[in-house]
């Protein structure tokens, strides 16, 4: 069980890594190691997370998540299997623990009677500097 949020682990069974070959830096080594990984993760059917938090890894995910509802998470940016690893899980767990964490409510506000008279005041000068543009143009 990989830990995430109090009382959300995720099950490390249901993560499935695979490994590919990765472009970039690397020299020869690239062409004969599959050093990257790819992370995938079906949020959908997961059991490790609670119905509130799926919804939310699913539009926190954007363009990882595939229609069937799985996460893909790709990672090579080190050159070695065990470090593009644990950052493709260090990934998934900080995607997890920001939809673990409910989003504030906005409470809606009314503007203040001084803001509202500071607006109009603006509006009124700038009202002001505009007719005093073209009343000069009507004397030349």
């Amino acid at each position: 069980m990989i830990p995430v949020a109090p009382g959300i682990a995720i099950d490390e069974n249901e993560i499935e890594l695979t490994f590919i070959r990765a472009s970039g830096p690397g020299g020869q080594n690239v062409n004969k190691v599959a050093t990257a990984v790819q992370l995938r993760f079906d949020v959908q059917h997961s059991g490790s997370l609670p119905p509130p938090v799926r919804e939310r890894l699913r539009a926190i995910a954007g363009r990882r998540l595939t229609r069937e509802g799985v996460l893909v998470i790709t990672a090579h940016r080190f050159r070695s299997q065990d470090q593009n690893r644990s950052d493709a899980i260090e990934r998934l767990v900080a995607l997890v623990r920001e939809a673990a964490r409910p989003r504030k409510h906005r409470r809606s506000t009314s503007p203040t009677r001084a803001s509202r008279q500071r607006r109009l005041e603006s509006k009124r000068r700038r009202s002001e500097i505009k007719r005093a543009r073209s009343s000069r143009l009507d004397f030349i």
